[in-house]
């Protein structure tokens, strides 16, 4: 930055921003940092007082940061996103649709590594909804080298760096096991909290049925749901270590080729993760039924987004997996700020 007289000023960049008050009439902003300097601008500065100013340096191959901003964002963006420039240089990429957010880390840590380079999101793999603010991007200088620019795009195109996948609607078999419900001893409650939940993501239970403690029976819901119609089957009850504890074996017999039995996530340990085909096969323990927030919540929308989690998906979840009863959850990729 220096310093120079405005009438060699013509062709410079602006460092800083010029209020221009006229009494009674006008008191705001006249000339916005960044602003190249036109002779026309001479009388008017020269009205408000400015016989000097504060210019940069410019070099032709140089881009203002609002282009640099812009041109960055385009490349990150996936589906799903659109752009917000609330000025300042910043670009804003904000969810253009309900669903779950998706980052790929490793592009972003690319894109950063880069110089001048600055891409702040929120957590991956939580849900968003339409409107809300997810990422923002902008570069440190108020110019910078095309080459830069041209380099942190570079990177964006090997990949898509973020986007927002809407959750597909499917139709959700229930297969609730336990012979004291299969009796009629008592109640069932677990259909009612898995109707809110898949219902609450845009899916719907088409049809719940019962087993007792018997893993052929267990399996031959399954089997029947999957012959209905069903594109995902949720069982319930029956996923600790008793001696009684049918279900995974159930599952199994179902034909389930098993992703994971077990999660490193409290609550929700028990969990189990299998397919059948393409249909995916949840066996959700007994704390999805009175915790607010479970392993459901991170599982399910995923699978309802598309995906097919894999173990090592599944095992990344123990960073931040132990869930505290606190104001904000400790699991820093939930997204749902609260104790579960």
């Amino acid at each position: 930055m220096k310093e120079v007289s405005v009438f060699d000023a013509v062709g410079m960049v602006l460092a800083h921003d010029l209020t221009q008050i006229i009494p009674g009439e006008f008191k705001g902003r006249r000339f916005k940092k960044g602003h190249v300097i036109a002779s026309e601008d001479i009388d008017v500065l020269l009205s408000m007082g400015k016989r000097n100013l504060f210019v940069i340096d410019k070099e032709e191959k140089d881009i203002h940061e609002d282009e640099a901003a812009l041109r960055i964002a385009v490349a990150a963006a996936g589906n799903g996103i659109r752009l917000v420039a609330p000025g300042e240089g910043k670009i804003e990429l904000v969810a253009d649709c309900d669903g779950l957010l998706k980052i790929n880390t490793a592009l972003l840590n690319q894109l950063i590594d880069q110089d001048e380079i600055m891409f702040a999101s929120i957590h991956e793999n939580q849900l968003v909804k339409k409107g809300q603010k997810i990422a923002g991007t902008r570069v440190i200088p108020l110019f910078v080298n095309e080459s830069i620019v041209a380099g942190a795009e570079k990177v964006c195109q090997t990949g898509t760096l973020i986007e927002v996948l809407p959750l597909k609607k499917l139709k959700i078999g229930l297969v609730t096991t336990g012979s004291e419900v299969y009796t009629g001893k008592i109640k069932d409650a677990f259909g009612p909290v898995l109707r809110k939940k898949f219902g609450d993501l845009g899916s719907e239970v088409m049809n719940q049925v019962f087993a007792d403690d018997d893993e052929d029976m267990i399996a031959g819901c399954i089997q029947k749901l999957i012959e209905e119609g069903a594109d995902m089957i949720g069982v319930t009850g029956g996923m600790s270590v008793d001696p009684d504890d049918r279900t995974p074996t159930g599952i199994r017999k179902a034909g389930g080729h098993i992703v994971t039995y077990g999660a490193p996530v409290l609550p929700g340990a028990m969990f189990m993760l299998a397919y059948i085909g393409n249909v995916p096969v949840v066996g959700l323990p007994g704390c999805v039924m009175y915790r607010g927030v479970s392993i459901f919540d991170l599982v399910v929308p995923r699978i309802l987004a598309g995906e097919i989690p894999t173990r090592t998906d599944i095992k990344k979840l123990a960073h931040g997996g132990l869930c505290q009863t606190c104001e904000v959850c400790t699991y820093p990729n939930c997204g749902f700020g609260k104790a579960y």
